[in-house]
C-alpha cells in the first residue's frame, strides 16, 4: 500500500507518469524534470510527452539511465518538441545537476543519476518489487556491483522509473541485496540437492512463490533462476548436468 510520504517529490522535481502500465513497468514509467532537465522521456506516446513539455517548460536536455523502449522510445519526438538535446552518459559524467553513476545488472548500459541527495535508478531499483534481469543482455554480478555502489552514497530518497518514491533507500538497497542473495542461497541449496532440471531448481529454489495467479511470474522467474545459473558459471560454482534451456515468452 502507498502512503502518502510515498507519493511526495523531493523539493525541485516534477514527475509525469506515462500511461503504460504492466507488470514490468508497474502503474507505467516516471519520467523526471529537474531543473529543466528530462529524466526518462518515455515511450513514444504524444500526450505523455506533451505533458511532459508542459511540465518541463524550457527544456535543457534530455538524459537517458538506459535504452530500454519504456525509457527510451520518446527521447527523439521531445527533443523535436523542444530543441533540447538527449544525453546518454556514461558513468563518472556530470551533465546539468546529475552526476551519472555506472549501475550495469538490469542493462550493460545503465546509469543511475545524483542530484543533490536525490537518486534516480531507472530500472535498478523500482518503487514497488523486484528488478527483472534477463539473462544474456543482463548480469546479476554487475547488478549486485550496482546496488553496493549505490549503498555508499548519501541519499534521502529514490526516484524509480516504476512506482513510488522511495524515502528510506538505505533499508531499500539492504532488502535489495539481501533479496539476490537469498534466492541464490536457494538455488545452491537446491544444486547440491540434486535437482538438474529447470523445473526442479525452480521448485525448490521459489517455494515461497505462488504462481497460480499471475502466470507471466513463472517466466520472470525461469529468467531469474537462468541469470542466477550464468552468475554461478562465471564463478566456477554450477555443477555440470544443469538444464540450460533458450528462454521465450509465454
Amino acid at each position: 500500500m502507498i502512503g502518502a510520504m510515498d507519493d511526495q517529490l523531493p523539493p525541485g522535481v516534477a514527475r509525469v507518469r506515462a500511461d503504460n502500465p504492466s507488470p514490468l513497468t508497474l502503474d507505467g514509467t516516471n519520467t523526471y524534470v529537474v531543473a529543466r532537465w528530462v529524466v526518462d522521456p518515455g515511450p513514444d506516446d504524444q500526450r505523455h510527452l506533451d505533458a511532459v513539455a508542459r511540465t518541463a517548460g524550457e527544456v535543457e536536455g534530455i538524459v537517458i539511465t538506459h535504452g530500454h523502449g519504456d525509457h527510451s522510445d520518446g527521447a527523439p519526438r521531445l527533443a523535436e518538441m523542444t530543441g533540447a538535446p538527449v544525453v546518454r552518459p556514461h558513468g563518472g559524467e556530470r551533465l546539468g545537476p546529475f552526476e551519472a553513476i555506472a549501475t550495469p545488472g538490469h542493462a550493460p548500459d545503465h546509469v543511475s543519476l545524483l542530484a543533490a541527495r536525490a537518486l534516480f535508478t531507472g530500472d535498478t531499483v523500482l518503487g514497488t518489487g523486484s528488478v527483472f534481469i534477463s539473462p544474456g543482455e543482463g548480469s546479476l554480478s554487475a547488478y549486485l556491483e550496482s546496488l553496493r555502489r549505490l549503498r555508499e552514497l548519501d541519499v534521502e530518497a529514490i526516484l524509480p522509473g516504476h512506482g513510488p518514491v522511495v524515502w528510506e533507500p538505505h533499508a531499500k538497497l539492504d532488502e535489495y541485496i539481501e533479496h539476490r542473495l537469498e534466492r541464490e542461497r536457494r538455488v545452491v541449496e537446491a544444486l547440491d540437492a540434486g535437482a538438474r532440471s529447470r523445473d526442479e531448481i525452480l521448485d525448490r529454489a521459489w517455494s515461497d512463490v505462488d504462481f497460480q495467479p499471475a502466470p507471466y511470474l513463472r517466466y520472470a522467474a525461469i529468467a531469474t533462476l537462468e541469470a542466477h545459473l550464468e552468475k554461478l558459471e562465471e564463478e566456477g560454482r554450477l555443477p555440470e548436468g544443469v538444464e540450460r534451456e533458450p528462454l521465450a515468452w509465454p
